[in-house]
């Protein structure tokens, strides 16, 4: 391997830009349509034949159950059979989970749909084709507008809920998610570009071989825990947020956006100061502790002043601002502490933790709502962060370092320690693995001191087109 074999590559083609656009539609699609459902479920308690506020508790968080337990088997299979099929048959699902729920008049038929659309299980089948479309030095790219495109997702969703169900009401918010998941197969058909060949992509999808070196990865598996507790007390919090404000707060649900939106803006904006310090200012643990535990006391100030209008809109706003700023933390601080070849391994098991955590949530707190009401439901989330700030505190600084790609062509095997050793030597490189297989180097990098333009020397991706 010679350095300079090739032009190096600066910018996403356009295929590249398809590739990502159309992809982080899909994901975006499938989870405004899960999403939706927060702001609204709880509110059919009296509506709902044979409902209880644990079943309304099991149908919000069920989805979480299936989801987690099948994403990483799903992925698997698209290594087999293809990305393509397992994302249409993730969709269909999906619908098809949404017309059982539309077409259900008691609980049990909502959660019966709930589990179903969670069986459409494609985040990593998406995570493995968007790999395959974009190249190694543009994937992270491709992966962070996926990311972004889940946030923007959770907003709308908490924006639009209230008012379908205000306009066609819980069966036709089912109906209209059934809808989304057929867009989301149009574009995937339309759309996203077909993949010219498939291969295994250690940066963005689980590798068996590696489960138990991330399972025994004690770091690791406190940002799992963390990531778990953190949508165990988010979905608990949603069994109880909008009947807080329709039932003690006297806001019609219908009006419930006009919280929903001011808090979710204000939250992002608070958030971004902090996000500065941690990154730029590599305080990042300080800010990350600092966020668990200003969730631990929203819960709190939600337990003791859930009836005051002022007081709840504070803490509910203090939450998000905490809850985003762990959202965009957690995935980082993964991504800085798996090994530069385990990154997909390591994502694979956190996001199943994170879809884990709301089943337990929504389950856990449909049953306490149901036995001691609002306050319990909230002082279980502040209890949660408590343990979760004990299990954290003790967690490693992370490095500040970044995982970036190379590809680095065909290489005899006999050289790839020789190349590893010249990637390390090249300022801001922290770490070089070879993987001759793949035709990849997954580094770890330093930002702020990595020469890129050396770097880029040993890349062997073609020029722009």
């Amino acid at each position: 391997m010679t350095a300079g074999s090739k032009p190096v590559v600066h910018r996403m083609t356009p295929l590249e830009r398809r590739a990502a656009l159309s992809l982080s539609s899909i994901y975006s699609i499938r989870m405004l349509g899960l999403f939706m459902l927060f702001p609204v479920i709880s509110l059919y308690q009296d509506k709902l034949a044979e409902a209880t506020p644990a079943l309304i508790g099991l149908a919000i968080g069920i989805y979480g159950l299936t989801q987690g337990l099948l994403q990483i088997p799903f992925g698997l299979l698209s290594d087999r059979i293809g990305r393509k099929p397992v994302i249409y048959m993730g969709l269909l699902l999906f619908a098809l989970g949404s017309v059982v729920a539309a077409m259900s008049d008691s609980i049990y038929g909502v959660i019966a749909g709930r589990a179903l659309q969670g069986c459409g299980a494609i985040a990593a089948a998406i995570m493995a084709l968007t790999a395959d479309l974009t190249r190694e030095e543009h994937r992270t790219k491709a992966m962070a507008l996926i990311g972004m495109s889940i946030g923007t997702a959770f907003a709308l969703a908490l924006v639009l809920g209230p008012l379908f169900d205000h306009w066609v009401g819980l069966s036709g918010l089912f109906w209209f998610t059934a809808v989304m998941a057929l867009l989301g197969m149009l574009v995937l058909k339309v759309m996203v570009p077909n993949a010219v060949s498939q291969r295994l992509h250690r940066d963005a999808e689980p590798v068996p071989a590696q489960f138990g070196q991330i399972l025994r990865d004690t770091q690791l598996l406190r940002l799992d825990v963390g990531i778990f507790t953190l949508h165990m007390i988010l979905t608990a919090s949603f069994v109880v947020f909008p009947l807080v404000l329709q039932d003690v707060l006297g806001l019609d649900s219908a009006r419930h956006w006009w919280v929903y939106l001011p808090v979710l803006l204000l939250s992002v904006m608070a958030m971004v100061p902090f996000i500065i310090m941690a990154e730029r200012h590599r305080r990042m643990k300080k800010v990350f502790l600092g966020a668990v535990l200003f969730v631990g006391l929203a819960q709190l100030g939600l337990a003791l002043w859930y009836d005051q209008f002022w007081p709840a809109l504070f803490m509910l706003l203090l939450f998000f601002t905490a809850f985003n700023l762990l959202e965009a933390s957690l995935p980082s601080l993964v991504s800085k502490m798996a090994p530069p070849a385990s990154k997909g391994t390591a994502m694979g098991f956190y996001s199943s933790s994170q879809f884990l955590g709301a089943f337990l949530g929504g389950s856990l707190g449909g049953v306490l709502q149901g036995q001691f009401g609002y306050s319990s439901v909230f002082i279980l989330g502040a209890a949660m962060a408590l343990a979760w700030l004990l299990l954290a505190s003790s967690m490693k600084d992370p490095r500040y370092l970044s995982s970036y790609l190379l590809n680095i062509g065909e290489i005899p095997s006999t050289q790839a320690s020789h190349l590893s050793a010249q990637l390390t030597a090249i300022s801001g490189v922290a770490e070089a693995i070879v993987i001759v297989e793949d035709q990849v180097a997954y580094l770890k990098v330093d930002s702020k001191a990595l020469d890129e333009e050396q770097l880029l020397q040993y890349s062997v991706s073609g020029p722009d087109t």
